[in-house]
């Protein structure tokens, strides 16, 4: 009786809180809000050619279908849209889906590498280091995946002079200058398709040494001025290694549904090198004077948007023998669908071409994560450190470093249930053993925007196979670059909106 008794007097005279505490430590874990991912690994075969690519071209490459737009006509238009395409949808002859996939991961740091830098150095130099009223109702092109050539851009299909010349370039909200390879080539390096030859083009015309555009060249690239014809010498040197030079021309760019848009200024590459396997240049939206955007604004407005396809829809990672798909890269009014919610765009007077957003917090498992602080997020405009830019070439996503590590224990902790995988891989410190499952439950994640705009991620764009044997790894980065970028894996099957007349962004979901 006696050590009944005992025990009795102990709990009465315990403080209530010790109780409590003894008591909570038994409570069964919180119960998190999952997704059904489907867990299949990439394939062990190698990629095959999508050279079913090439009917892209079709709209553009037909001389009779193409309409003239006038750039200075106020009168509305058709919407012409641009399909986009993947990258590696053209792929390296015997490449297997692991080789391309570290292939893509080392461009990506590449890149992520070449963005932080440009945002560290003072706003002049950072200009050759970039790259890294009314209006009609806008135009398009196609957008396919190019994943079979080992990087994670995308590429928009493009006709470029008269008659146009088919051309697959880079679509990149991180530079401004619109640039391809050209006839005679001095130093270039392997396209997919025919090399443009502005010889052959009726609508070719060098930029004088004096015009508007070369003057640009200031705000957005190098320059300089052949004296002896007289014409603009443009000169791009990317953060990554890459280069880009030659002359400055305005040429007619043909879209999609045979739209035309005359007289934009364009690169003509004599002089390439670098990280550009397989396009035929590069597709410049950023924010500067010299952006696609913002030469056709007079037109169209500065409204455009772009729905990023599956990165492994066109000649797959792990579908090697699927058909490509594409979307569209659209301008105009047709750009803004009717029921976006949008988050302001955040300027950097130290950057003009980058678009920043105001991120403010994460949740995973539907809840919030605790120690993402805003601050550690926050554009710093007297620096031009911080931030969080929407960069449609970077693939994976950095966070500053305290967010990176709050978001991934947090996610760690929710996905309790799946069994990690040792060692990571490549930039990836958080990966899981799903071999043998078909579909997983894993937790959700939400970015939460300013404004109260929030993303809710598909589980396939943070959660993504590494290997045949079916590790997944956790999409995101820490970064120490002074910058944060929200990658196209997160972007993908969302419109991606940037409302510039408006000064506003949105990621629209189940709109491609």
């Amino acid at each position: 009786m006696a050590p009944i008794c005992s025990l009795l007097f102990l709990l009465l005279v315990l403080p209530r809180s010790t109780s409590t505490a003894a008591l909570s430590k038994s409570k069964p874990p919180a119960r998190y809000r999952h997704h059904r991912l489907r867990a299949t690994p990439l394939s062990p075969d190698p990629i095959a050619r999508a050279d079913a690519a090439q009917p892209l071209f079709a709209a553009a490459s037909d001389e009779a279908s193409i309409l003239e737009l006038d750039p200075h006509d106020t009168g509305n238009a058709s919407t012409v849209r641009l399909l986009v395409a993947h990258r590696e949808a053209f792929a390296a002859p015997n490449a297997t889906a692991a080789e391309l996939l570290a292939q893509r991961l080392a461009r990506d740091a590449a890149r992520a590498e070449a963005i932080s830098v440009s945002v560290s150095v003072p706003a002049a130099a950072a200009r050759n280091v970039t790259r890294g009223g009314a209006a009609g109702a806008g135009f398009a092109a196609p957008v396919v995946s190019g994943l079979a050539l080992g990087s994670g851009e995308y590429f928009a299909s493009v006709g470029v002079g008269t008659p146009p010349t088919p051309a697959l370039l880079v679509l990149d909200t991180g530079s401004d200058v619109v640039w391809l390879q050209c006839a005679p080539c001095r130093r270039c390096y392997a396209q997919s398709g025919r090399v443009f030859d502005p010889r052959r083009s009726r609508s070719y015309a060098a930029v004088p040494c004096g015009a508007p555009p070369c003057r640009g060249l200031d705000a957005g690239g190098g320059g300089g001025c052949d004296r002896r014809r007289g014409t603009c010498l443009y000169q791009v040197a990317y953060g990554d290694g890459s280069v880009t030079a030659g002359d400055l021309a305005t040429e007619t760019l043909s879209f999609a549904r045979g739209a035309r848009v005359p007289r934009v200024a364009v690169g003509c590459g004599h002089d390439n090198e670098g990280l550009f396997v397989a396009a035929a240049g590069l597709l410049g939206l950023g924010r500067g004077r010299l952006s696609l955007p913002t030469q056709t604004a007079r037109r169209y407005g500065r409204r455009f948007s772009y729905c990023l396809v599956d990165r492994t829809s066109s000649s797959s990672l792990n579908r090697p023998s699927s058909a490509p798909r594409s979307s569209t890269l659209t301008f105009g009014a047709g750009a803004v669908p009717g029921r976006a919610s949008f988050t302001p765009m955040v300027s950097n007077p130290r950057m003009a071409t980058f678009y920043y957003v105001r991120v403010v917090g994460f949740s995973v498992g539907g809840a919030r994560v605790r120690g993402v602080r805003e601050r550690d997020l926050r554009l710093d405009p007297s620096t031009g450190r911080g931030g969080v830019i929407l960069d449609s070439g970077t693939s994976v996503t950095r966070l500053a470093r305290p967010v990176y590590a709050a978001v991934r224990e947090a996610f760690r902790a929710a996905a309790g249930g799946l069994r990690l995988a040792p060692g990571g891989f490549s930039l990836f410190d958080t990966c899981y053993d799903l071999r043998g499952r078909r579909v997983v439950k894993v937790p959700t994640v939400s970015v939460h925007l300013a404004s109260g705009a929030g993303v809710a991620l598909p589980p396939e764009n943070y959660l993504v196979p590494v290997d045949t044997r079916g590790t997944f790894c956790l999409a995101l980065a820490g970064t120490d670059g002074g910058v944060s970028i929200v990658g196209n894996i997160q972007q993908q099957g969302f419109r991606v909106v940037f409302d510039g007349d408006k000064q506003r962004v949105a990621l629209v979901p189940k709109s491609c």
